[in-house]
């Protein structure tokens, strides 16, 4: 997910300082929200948080 990723660096101040809710309807792993809260906490965020809809169980 290394780069996946990204704010706008002409956007960053939008999320500089803010609490930002990221919204995901189904997560996997978890490692795409891991990867869009780091950009955004590199941006500047202040704290991000999640709401996942759905989680797939599992598997090993």
């Amino acid at each position: 997910m290394g780069g996946a990723f990204g704010v706008e660096p002409l956007r960053a101040q939008e999320v500089r300082g803010k609490a930002v809710l990221l919204v995901d309807d189904v997560m996997t792993s978890g490692a795409s929200l891991h990867a869009a809260a780091r950009a955004l906490r590199q941006a500047g965020a202040a704290r991000v948080s999640a709401v996942v809809l759905a989680r797939t169980e599992e598997t090993s």
